[in-house]
């Protein structure tokens, strides 16, 4: 497997319902945004960067509270992060994008494209649900984000609950630098930002499941076979909720399937987009 090309991006802030959210913008072309995961910044997409960067406008958010954008004060509702997209695009005067988002950005980009299809031209829903929390992530969730602000950050061992949950057997076996780079990312989040991030996506998440029943851009739909957080069955209801919805599973593959299977992810998405031509 080649080596991804690098991409240079340029930081741009962004006024937002949300708050000053921190973008990272580079290349060409018709504007493709990527929304990454709780815990995660914008940096979980540098491979995506750097594929489709050549022929594209790539647009990576820092989501609120995380990253370089400003620390949360507040819990959100998904309507307010679909409307905080909607304003990234007026900031950086692009009219619409092609949208793609892993976990809470899967779950935004339906709200996105269920909320503002003037403003979308397809979504790639990754490692994500449409269905409400369950009681285990009701209450293991928000013991996790007292526990992180007690402890002042994800700490040893907390770090080791969040690789656990972002990774499967064969990340854990096989990609050491992945696993590093989860830790990383945990680490480097400010515990009360990811207190409400985490309370507002997990615990508080609406049923989106009649919502996406209107949506009618073309959307993808990616599964981690290794996914313990959302199960491919979790992930494959959401995608039967949306008409017309494509549905992949990625072997070998967990909850970050863009950090732990690029290459692939990279292809899916570039055959998705080449048959929307």
């Amino acid at each position: 497997m080649g080596q991804t090309p690098r991409m240079e991006l340029t930081d741009r802030d962004v006024p937002t319902v949300l708050g000053r959210i921190r973008v990272r913008v580079g290349g060409e072309g018709p504007a493709m945004l990527f929304w990454p995961s709780l815990l995660m910044d914008g940096s979980l997409w540098a491979a995506q960067a750097g594929h489709f960067g050549t022929g594209r406008r790539v647009v990576l958010v820092d989501p609120p509270g995380h990253g370089a954008s400003e620390p949360l004060t507040r819990g959100f509702s998904f309507d307010e992060c679909a409307r905080c997209v909607v304003d990234i695009l007026d900031g950086l005067d692009l009219t619409a994008a092609d949208f793609v988002g892993n976990s809470w950005g899967g779950m935004i980009g339906g709200t996105f494209a269920a909320r503002h299809p003037e403003r979308v031209r397809t979504a790639v829903l990754m490692n994500c649900t449409a269905s409400p929390a369950g009681l285990r992530q009701r209450l293991e969730y928000p013991l996790l984000t007292r526990v992180a602000k007690l402890l002042g950050g994800i700490r040893p061992p907390l770090t080791r609950s969040v690789v656990t949950a972002f990774t499967g057997p064969t990340t854990r076996r096989e990609k050491p630098d992945v696993v590093a780079a989860i830790k990383a990312s945990a680490e480097r989040a400010d515990p009360r930002s990811a207190s409400w991030a985490v309370t507002s996506v997990v615990p508080r998440r609406p049923d989106q499941r009649a919502l996406f029943g209107g949506i009618r851009t073309p959307v993808l739909v990616v599964a981690g076979e290794e996914d313990a957080t959302f199960p491919v069955a979790e992930t494959r209801a959401m995608a039967e909720a949306i008409p017309g919805a494509r549905f992949e599973v990625l072997p070998r593959t967990a909850h970050l399937a863009a950090l732990e299977s690029p290459a692939e992810v990279n292809a899916l998405i570039e055959d998705f987009l080449a048959a929307r031509r």
